[in-house]
C-alpha cells in the first residue's frame, strides 16, 4: 500500500516549493508513479532509482543549507552531530583536521602534567615568572615546589619548615625572599669599592721591565732556535739524519744524551740558584730577576718538553740590578685514606671526606699488588702527608684484604713487607707524616706490637685507637696512641680523634652509629640465614665443580699424578710434626720448595716471620678506661637530656596551654621515667669528674660504680616500663595527627642528635651493656690487691644482672612477636598465646599414607598425600597444611599454613621409621587418637626435629608431675 502524502511528513516536499528553483529532472531517469517524486518513499529493490533519489535530496537539502542563516545552520549541525554514531563521529573529526589543521596549541593542556613541569624544569627563574603571568594555569604549574626546589637547594637556601600538604608556591616565595635578602651591589657601587678591571696596577715599574727583558730573551731564544734549524737542513747529508750530525758536533757529549733533528737535549740553566736536579747546567748566564721572571712563567710541562739549543752557550747577558722575587706558597701535600668496601655504611662514610684527602675505596677480595696499584693510580707521581687505613680488624691484627691479615706475625713477611715499604715510600718523612689505622690496635699488647714494628718497618709514626669498644667503631672517636707510646700518669703522647683530619666530625659520628646498627642487623640475619644459605653453597659448588670436571677437563673420573699425591703427603706429614697457627701458608711454602730442596728438612714458622722482640711497655690501662668512661656517659646524658629538651618541654608547654598534642598521662608514661634516669646519671657524672681531676694509678673508680649501682631499681623500672612506652608512642602517633606532625618536624635532626624518638629510649638498654664492658676491662686492668678491686667486681655483679633481666625482657619480647606472627601465619588456627607458651622450633616434612596398614612397615609402601608444616610449641605441636604458591616469571616462593591438628606434648610420642627403598627420612607421631607418618627432607634435619620433639616432650611431662 502506497504511503499518502502529508504536509506533516518530514521528508515529505511540496512541488511548488521548487517552483523558483532550477531544478530539472535528469534526462533518462526512470520515471516514478505520478505523486510520488518527493515523497517519503524510497525505492528500495532499484539501485539506480534509490541513487538518484538520494542525489536529488541531498541537492535540495543543500539548497535549503545555504539560504538558512548562520544560526539555523549551527542548529542543524547540532542536532546532525547528536544523531551520529562513534564512527561517523570520527569521520566529522578527520574531516575537520583536514579542513582546519590545527596550528597552535597550549602544550600543557595536551601533555601530561609531569611532562609540563619537565619542559619547565629548564626555564630560568626569570622566565618561570613570566610564564606565571599567561594565565591561571601556567601560573599552577610554574610555581610548583619541585620546580623551585632545585633552584633553591643548589644555591644552599634550605626551606625552613615543612610545607603543609595543601601549601602552595613555598619554595617560590622562599626563593624570592632570599634572593631579596642577598648583598648585590650595582657595576658602579662594585667599582667603587673594588675597583676595575682596567685599572693600572699600582705595582713598582721593576716588574715592567722584567717583562720586557723576558720578551726580549724569549725572542732571541726562538731567532737561535730557528737558525740552528736552518743549519742543519742545509748541512744535512740526504742518506742520513741530523741526528747523526748533532752527535757528529758533540751537541751529546754536551748533554748526556744524542740529540735528534731540531729537538736539543738539555735547557740551559740560567745563573744563580739551581732550579732542578734533573736540567743540566750550561753556559747562558742571566741576571737572577730574569731567571726568576722565565722560571715564574714557564710551567713545569712546558720546562721539561721545550730544550734549547746548545748554541745558545756562547750567548751572554749583561746583568741587571737584582729585584726582589715573590715567594710562591706551595699547598700542604694532601692526605690519602684506603677504605674498604667490607666496612659497614662506607657509603655514609665517603659522602664525608674532606677536601684535601684523596680516597681508594678497594674491593675486600683483591690482591695487595692491585690495592699498591689503585693507590699509585690515585696518587699520580705526588707524595701524601699521611697514610689512613680503614678496614675491618680488632686490637691483635687488621683484615687488609681476605687472604691478607696484618698481625704481629705475618708483618715480616714478603708480600706484607713489599707492601708497607712501597706504601710507606709514598708518605713525606718528617714529625707530622705517618700512617694511621683505625681499628684499636692500642688496646692490647700484641697490637702495640704490631705498630712498632711496622714503625721500625716503614720509619713512620703509626697511630692507632686507644679505647674500648663501646660500641662498633666508636674507638675511633676516642683517643689514638703512637708507635713509641710509654704510657705514664700524664702521656703526653696521646692524641684526640685523628680520624677527623679525614672525615667530617658530624659524618664520622653518624657512620659509627649506623655501623653499629648494621652490625646488630647483620647479628640477627647470620643465623636465619646460615642454614639456609649453606645448603645453597653446597648446591652451589657441587654444580661448579661438576660442570667444571665435565665440560672442560673431559674426565669421568679425575686422576691426580703421582709426585702431586706424593708432595700432599709428605706436606701433610710435616705439617702434623709441627704446631703451626697457618697450616695453608705451612702448607703452600712447602709445595713451593718441594722440587728443589726434595732433602732438606720443610721450613718452621720460625723461617716465614720473624720479629724482632721488642721491649716490654708500660701502659696506663685503667687511666684510659677511666677517661672513655667519662666521654661516653657525656654522650649518653646528651642524649637523655635531647628527650626532655626537644620532647617532653614542648609536649608539656602545649598541654599547659590548652592545646595538648599528648595527654598528661601519655606524656608521664613515656617520658617520666627519662627524667629520673638523666638525674641518676648526672650525679654520677660529677662523682666521676671528681675522680678524674685527681687521678693517680692507685685512683679508684669502684666506689662510684657502687654508689650508682645502690639505684639501679631506678633502670629496673624504666626497663620494665619500656615496652609500653614504645607501644604507646606508636599508638598514638596513629591514632594523633598533631603528634605524628610533631615527630616528623623534630625527629633526627641535629638537636636529637640524628635519631629518633624511639631510639633515643632504647639508649639505657644500650648503656648497661656498655658498662659491663667497661667494668670488665677495669677488673681485668686491675690487681688483686688493689684497693678499687673489691668495689669493680660487686659493681660488676649487679651490672651483670641488670644485664640478664635485659636480655630476659628481650627474649620475652620476641617470643611474644614470634608467637603473634606464627598466629597471623596460621589460617584457623586457634589462640596461641596462653600461658607461658613459646615456640622451640619449625620443620618442614610431608605427609605420607600406605594403602596398606597390614603389611609390615619394612615392606610397606607410602605415597605423598601434602606438604606439612610442623609448628614445635613448649607444650604442643601444631600440623598444618603448608601451600607453596611460586611467583610468576621469579624464582622466589610464598608459603602458607592452614590449621590441620594440635596434639598436647604429654599424650604424644615420637618414633623413627627405617631407611627402605620405599621410604627415606620417616618418623611417626602418635597422638591420642591417631598417628602421622612424616618425612623430612634430609636425614640431618629429622635428627634435630626428633631430638629437640623429645626434650620438649621430656621437659612438659616433667612439669605435669
Amino acid at each position: 500500500m502506497e504511503p499518502s502524502w502529508s504536509a506533516g511528513a518530514p521528508h515529505s516536499v511540496k512541488r511548488w516549493q521548487l517552483a523558483g528553483t532550477d531544478y530539472q529532472p535528469a534526462a533518462g531517469e526512470c520515471s516514478l508513479p505520478s505523486g510520488k517524486q518527493f515523497s517519503s518513499w524510497t525505492p528500495l529493490g532499484h539501485k539506480e532509482a534509490n541513487q538518484q533519489l538520494f542525489e536529488e535530496r541531498v541537492n535540495l537539502l543543500l539548497r535549503w543549507f545555504d539560504l538558512w542563516s548562520d544560526r539555523q545552520r549551527k542548529h542543524l549541525l547540532r542536532h546532525l552531530l547528536a544523531r551520529c554514531s562513534v564512527p561517523q563521529l570520527k569521520l566529522c573529526r578527520d574531516l575537520l583536521m583536514e579542513a582546519v589543521p590545527v596550528t597552535r596549541v597550549d602544550f600543557t593542556s595536551v601533555l601530561p602534567r609531569f611532562l609540563s613541569l619537565y619542559v619547565m624544569s629548564f626555564l630560568s627563574p626569570r622566565d618561570l615568572c613570566s610564564a606565571a603571568q599567561v594565565c591561571w594555569h601556567w601560573r599552577f604549574l610554574a610555581e610548583q615546589d619541585c620546580v623551585w626546589a632545585s633552584r633553591c637547594l643548589r644555591r644552599g637556601w634550605f626551606l625552613p619548615y615543612v610545607p603543609a600538604e595543601k601549601e602552595f608556591g613555598a619554595w617560590k616565595s622562599h626563593y624570592a625572599s632570599c634572593l631579596a635578602s642577598l648583598d648585590w651591589l650595582t657595576p658602579r657601587e662594585a667599582a667603587r669599592t673594588y675597583g676595575t678591571l682596567n685599572q693600572a696596577s699600582a705595582g713598582p715599574a721593576e716588574e715592567a721591565e722584567e717583562r720586557r727583558k723576558e720578551r726580549r730573551i724569549r725572542q732571541m731564544i726562538r731567532e737561535k732556535l730557528q737558525e740552528e734549524k736552518r743549519e742543519l737542513l742545509r748541512s744535512r747529508r740526504p742518506w742520513g739524519s741530523s741526528a747523526k750530525l748533532g752527535g757528529a758536533r758533540g751537541d751529546g757529549a754536551q748533554t748526556g744524551r744524542p740529540a735528534s733533528g731540531g729537538m736539543f737535549s738539555s735547557w740551559p740553566s740560567l745563573s744563580g740558584p739551581p732550579r732542578s736536579a734533573g736540567f743540566p747546567t750550561s753556559c747562558l748566564s742571566l741576571d737572577r730577576a730574569a731567571s726568576r721572571s722565565l722560571e715564574g712563567v714557564q710551567s713545569p710541562g712546558s720546562r721539561r718538553h721545550n730544550h734549547a739549543s746548545p748554541a745558545l752557550s756562547s750567548f751572554t747577558c749583561s746583568p741587571a740590578p737584582p729585584s726582589p722575587a715573590p715567594r710562591v706558597h706551595l699547598p700542604h701535600p694532601p692526605l690519602l685514606l684506603l677504605v674498604s668496601n667490607r666496612i659497614p655504611a662506607h657509603e655514609l662514610l665517603l659522602g664525608g671526606v674532606k677536601a684535601a684527602v684523596l680516597v681508594v675505596l678497594y674491593d675486600h677480595r683483591e690482591t695487595l699488588a692491585s690495592l699498591l696499584t689503585q693507590a699509585e693510580s690515585a696518587l699520580c707521581g705526588r707524595t701524601v702527608q699521611r697514610l689512613g687505613f680503614l678496614a675491618p680488624g680488632g686490637t691483635q691484627d687488621v683484615h687488609v684484604l681476605q687472604s691478607s691479615v696484618l698481625s704481629e706475625r705475618t708483618l715480616l713477611t714478603p708480600d706484607h713487607r713489599e707492601f708497607w715499604e712501597k706504601l710507606s715510600g709514598w708518605v713525606e718523612p718528617g714529625e707530622d707524616g705517618g700512617v694511621d689505622i683505625f681499628c684499636p690496635l692500642g688496646a692490647s699488647l700484641s697490637g702495640l706490637t704490631l705498630m712498632r714494628t711496622l714503625s721500625t718497618l716503614s720509619g713512620l709514626q703509626v697511630r692507632a685507637p686507644l679505647g674500648f669498644a663501646t660500641g662498633s667503631f666508636q674507638n675511633i672517636l676516642g683517643e689514638w696512641c703512637d708507635s713509641s707510646m710509654r704510657v705514664g700518669p700524664a702521656n703526653p703522647h696521646l692524641v684526640t680523634a685523628p680520624a677527623v683530619r679525614y672525615i667530617w666530625d658530624g659524618v664520622l659520628q653518624a657512620w659509627c652509629r649506623q655501623a653499629q646498627w648494621m652490625e646488630e642487623a647483620l647479628g640477627e640475619l647470620r643465623p636465619q640465614l646460615g642454614p639456609r644459605l649453606q645448603g645453597v653453597g653446597l648446591l652451589a659448588r657441587g654444580r661448579a665443580l661438576g660442570r667444571f670436571l665435565l665440560e672442560k677437563i673431559g674426565l669421568e673420573e679425575p686422576r691426580v699424578s703421582a709426585n702431586v699425591t706424593q708432595a700432599l703427603a709428605q706436606g701433610l706429614a710435616a705439617l702434623n710434626r709441627q704446631e703451626e697457627a697457618r697450616p695453608l701458608q705451612f702448607l703452600a711454602t712447602f709445595l713451593t720448595r718441594w722440587p728443589e730442596e726434595r732433602s732438606e728438612p720443610p721450613p718452621s714458622e720460625g723461617d716465614l716471620c720473624r720479629i724482632p722482640e721488642l721491649p716490654q711497655m708500660v701502659v696506663d690501662w685503667r687511666g684510659a678506661l677511666v677517661k672513655e668512661l667519662h666521654h661516653s656517659e657525656s654522650v649518653y646524658l646528651a642524649r637523655l637530656g635531647a628527650v626532655l629538651k626537644v620532647y617532653q618541654e614542648p609536649l608539656a608547654a602545649a598541654l599547659a596551654s590548652n592545646r595538648a598534642i599528648l595527654s598528661f598521662t601519655d606524656l608521664q608514661l613515656i617520658l617520666s621515667p627519662v627524667e629520673q634516669l638523666l638525674e641518676l646519671n648526672r650525679l654520677f657524672l660529677v662523682d666521676l669528674e671528681a675522680r678524674l681531676q685527681r687521678w693517680s694509678p692507685d685512683g679508684c673508680v669502684g666506689d662510684v660504680f657502687v654508689k650508682l649501682c645502690s639505684r639501679l631499681p631506678v633502670y629496673s623500672n624504666y626497663l620494665n616500663n619500656y615496652s609500653t612506652a614504645l607501644h604507646t608512642v606508636d599508638k598514638c602517633r596513629e591514632a594523633k595527627p598533631l603528634f605524628r606532625a610533631f615527630l616528623k618536624r623534630v625527629d633526627r635532626t641535629l638537636a636529637t642528635h640524628t635519631m629518633s624518638l624511639q631510639e633515643l629510649l632504647l639508649c639505657p638498654a644500650w648503656r648497661v651493656q656498655e658498662y659491663v664492658t667497661l667494668l670488665q676491662a677495669l677488673q681485668v686492668h686491675t690487681h688483686p690487691g688493689h684497693p678499687d678491686h673489691t668495689h669493680l667486681s660487686s659493681a660488676l655483679e649487679a651490672m651483670l644482672r641488670l644485664r640478664e633481666s635485659v636480655h630476659k625482657l628481650k627474649r620475652n619480647s620476641e617470643r611474644d612477636e614470634l608467637l603473634e606472627e606464627t598466629q597471623r601465619q596460621i589460617r584457623g588456627c586457634p589462640a596461641l598465646s596462653e600461658g607461658n607458651r613459646q615456640l622451640i622450633m619449625t620443620q618442614e616434612a610431608v605427609l605420607l599414607r600406605s594403602p596398606d596398614n597390614e603389611i609390615p612397615e619394612s615392606l610397606r609402601v607410602f605415597e605423598e598425600v601434602c606438604d606439612l608444616g610442623l609448628f614445635l610449641f613448649s607444650d604442643a605441636l601444631v600440623l598444618t597444611r603448608r601451600t607453596v604458591r611460586h611467583t610468576p616469571f621469579s624464582l622466589a616462593h610464598r608459603d602458607t599454613h592452614t590449621f590441620l591438628a594440635s596434639v598436647a606434648l604429654t599424650c604424644l610420642s615420637a618414633r623413627e621409621l627405617t631407611h627402605t627403598r620405599y621410604v627415606s627420612h620417616a618418623f611417626v607421631l602418635d597422638g591420642a587418637r591417631r598417628s602421622w607418618v612424616c618425612a623430612a627432607l634430609r636425614a640431618e634435619e629429622r635428627e634435630h626435629f626428633l631430638s629437640a620433639l623429645r626434650s620438649a616432650i621430656h621437659s612438659s611431662l616433667s612439669a605435669h608431675q
